[in-house]
């Protein structure tokens, strides 16, 4: 599939869905490792600058940048903006911005709260904070996997 195609069928759609959920993983590890830095605030300013590059480089797989939008014919163009809208996305078919990943976080702000204290209790807190770091960018990351995946598939004729 070009940089610049949606998925046409289920079955590229799914290759291209198992291919973010294996990028969010790696990106879910590298947040992870940035947790156990003991410096205030390193590891969020690590999770929005990994979100930043992982968000739209999601999108940019299921074919769902403006740029690749625009790029469509205007009957697909009206079908993914009513899929936009009936799934809800803040982040598919948008410019990704700081504002919008930190709205993202937000989402799962109590988790994050909670790590940023976890992580100064020796061994058993790192740990914690560690995998509240992770199972984060995973939610995060495969939510957005989701909605990309259903916004493509209802432009999906078979």
């Amino acid at each position: 599939m070009s940089g610049a195609l949606m998925p046409r069928s289920v079955a590229e759609l799914d290759r291209v869905r198992a291919a973010c959920k294996s990028m969010v993983r790696r990106r879910a590890a590298t947040s992870g490792g940035m947790s156990l830095v003991p410096l205030p605030g390193i590891d969020i300013a690590g999770d929005v600058a990994l979100l930043m590059e992982l968000i739209p480089a999601i999108n940019r797989k299921f074919g769902l940048t403006p740029e690749q939008i625009e790029q469509l014919d205007s009957h697909r163009q009206v079908l993914i903006y009513a899929m936009l809208k009936k799934v809800g996305s803040d982040m598919a078919g948008r410019a990704i911005t700081k504002k919008l990943v930190l709205l993202a976080l937000k989402k799962v702000s109590a988790r994050l709260a909670t790590k940023q204290v976890l992580k100064y209790i020796p061994f058993a807190g790192q740990a914690a904070a560690v995998a509240l770091s992770v199972t984060a960018m995973l939610y995060l990351g495969n939510s957005h996997i989701d909605a990309c995946y259903e916004i493509a598939k209802g432009t999906i004729k078979e």
